[in-house]
């Protein structure tokens, strides 16, 4: 079984194989707007033609902008929807004739916390993310049948280079306001890493989770199950 990835860029695109490449896993890219139900589509058929039928669909194309609601124009709010809401959809679709007629398949959707909270600044992005987990249940009770199993993952705050302005220490020693807020939040005290989802999404791909359907898996160190501290 191969790996596949789609970037809108070139540049990106090499960039993925080269990750793949050194973790000496065998991946083929292609070049594919994911919101663009036609060249989805092509670059689906092209897919099943050189390589068969897809197993594992993961939908993490996504983006969020951080803008206050009355501030934050429709043309930009639209944009989020139709990439972290509308390409799933899409690219879904897309692969269901195959994984229907083959009556196996996995969808992973990459969800949020923010499919269930709300926080300041992400109107657009946590509409999208709930939207998604509806989708992701929808799939699962409409296909469930052909024993495809339709999943999402709930990341919470996870430490990446995107991140790390984040956690940075300050110039007094002390953590950055928004570090302390996430790890006074979270159970675990601590970000979550990469490698923190690598056996949620194992699992969600693989044959152990055949009998599980329509659910959402927060990989977030407790953050949802937890108050809080109480001030001291």
């Amino acid at each position: 079984m191969g790996e596949d990835v789609t970037c809108r860029r070139q540049e990106h695109l090499e960039k993925a194989i080269e990750a793949y490449r050194a973790e000496d896993i065998e991946a083929k890219g292609y070049i594919c707007d994911v919101t663009d139900e036609r060249q989805v589509q092509d670059m689906v058929s092209r897919i099943e033609k050189e390589l068969g039928t897809v197993d594992i669909l993961v939908n993490n194309a996504g983006i969020i902008k951080r803008i206050p609601m009355m501030e934050m124009e429709t043309e930009e709010f639209r944009q989020v929807i139709d990439i972290d809401l509308t390409a799933p959809f899409i690219v879904a679709k897309a692969v269901l004739p195959g994984m229907i007629e083959k009556r196996h398949g996995k969808i992973i959707n990459i969800c949020s916390m923010m499919s269930e909270l709300g926080r300041e600044t992400v109107s657009a992005y946590a509409a999208a993310k709930s939207g998604l987990k509806m989708l992701t249940k929808n799939i699962a009770s409409e296909y469930g049948a052909y024993n495809i199993q339709c999943n999402g993952i709930g990341p919470g705050y996870i430490a990446t280079p995107q991140t790390a302005p984040l956690r940075e220490i300050q110039p007094d020693g002390s953590r950055h306001p928004f570090d302390q807020f996430i790890r006074a939040k979270t159970p675990q005290a601590r970000w979550g890493t990469p490698e923190d989802l690598m056996g949620p999404a194992i699992f969600l791909a693989s044959e152990a989770s055949d009998f599980v359907n329509g659910h959402i898996l927060y990989v977030d160190g407790g953050i949802l199950a937890y108050i809080g501290k109480q001030p001291s």
